[in-house]
């Protein structure tokens, strides 16, 4: 037979009862202001993404989603504290994101913008140029470089090189560099870093992906499996940008295009991290397994609930994340 609660056990079984309730409100009133504090960039990026159909990007498509870079680099308050310097490489757009406190200066991060190699410029590298310097501490090289379908591959890959070249001509050593890249930029950061070691070169201390997308092909279950659940990107715009890109190829597992499919021997050290609601989830895991066969020191970080590139957000997963890519760099060092 149950033992009979006191009156006063059955005040703090109530209390505790209310307590409860009180925070599951709590945390549902704030999920649903935090949702609509977020409700005007979720609009513009999916704007940004939204497309027509069919697997080539009408010019207003095109005008869309640029227009919509742009708003969104505009919306995203610039961080207080940090030194934003544009300069001119050669005609390419570049900036500098440095803190204004002390910094360190024998390293740098060169940052690789996304946008599908179809959209984005430097206002829009400037809300994750500027997060990774406030976390790492060292000076960001953003670099705007040309995009398809006016400049098909390999133009932007040429882009990157020349950024990594001026960095290597400013007195930086390859193992002194990071190279970081969101979404495209990610494919772009692996890109370069699979070129620098075709020519021989000594490759970059660590990479950082974000969202990375590593296979034009579209191979990943998560294409299909995370359609439903994806708030931005969809396959037709996946397979819109690629054809923009390159328009010619025949092979989207070329590892020049998709560089899932190419070697990673002697890679260095590398983290991914990425949303479980994105349908470029299984990029990332695929890109990890492969990192990992290769003896490549790997961390995947997989975000609970997040969405593609949620690291621009103003969100506290947002932070966290960038936390741990400079408690990354820090062990790295």
């Amino acid at each position: 037979m149950a033992k009979k609660l006191t009156d006063e056990e059955e005040q703090v079984h109530l209390d505790a009862k209310r307590a409860e309730r009180s925070a599951e409100k709590t945390a549902k009133d704030h999920a649903k202001a935090e949702q609509k504090r977020l409700q005007p960039m979720m609009k513009i990026l999916k704007a940004i993404h939204s497309f027509g159909g069919g697997e080539s990007m009408a010019p207003k498509d095109l005008a869309r989603q640029r227009h919509g870079h742009e708003l969104l680099g505009r919306l995203v308050t610039p961080m207080i504290g940090m030194t934003w310097e544009t300069f001119d490489l050669n005609g390419m757009p570049c900036a500098w994101t440095r803190p204004d406190r002390g910094h360190d200066r024998r390293h740098a991060i060169l940052y690789c913008h996304g946008g599908g190699y179809t959209s984005g410029a430097l206002g829009y590298a400037r809300i994750l140029s500027s997060k990774l310097s406030h976390v790492t501490g060292y000076p960001v090289l953003s670099f705007q470089y040309r995009l398809a379908p006016e400049h098909p591959y390999p133009a932007a890959i040429e882009d990157g090189m020349a950024a990594w070249d001026y960095l290597m001509h400013q007195g930086f050593g390859a193992r002194d560099v990071v190279i970081a890249g969101d979404s495209a930029g990610g494919n772009m950061a692996l890109c370069l870093t699979q070129k620098l070691r075709e020519q021989g070169r000594l490759l970059p201390h660590a990479l950082i992906l974000m969202s990375p997308w590593t296979d034009m092909s579209a191979q990943g279950k998560s294409y299909k499996e995370n359609a439903d659940i994806d708030p931005m990107i969809t396959l037709d715009y996946v397979k819109g940008v690629r054809n923009a890109y390159d328009g010619e190829t025949e092979d989207w597992t070329d590892p020049h295009l998709s560089p899932l499919y190419g070697s990673f021997k002697g890679f260095p050290p590398t983290l991914i991290q990425v949303g479980t609601n994105e349908i470029l989830q299984s990029d990332s895991i695929r890109l990890r397994d492969k990192l990992v066969m290769a003896g490549v020191p790997c961390r995947l970080e997989v975000w609970k609930d997040m969405w593609h590139v949620f690291q621009m957000f103003p969100v506290r997963q947002a932070g966290e994340a960038m936390d741990d890519i400079g408690h990354f760099l820090l062990e790295m060092s």
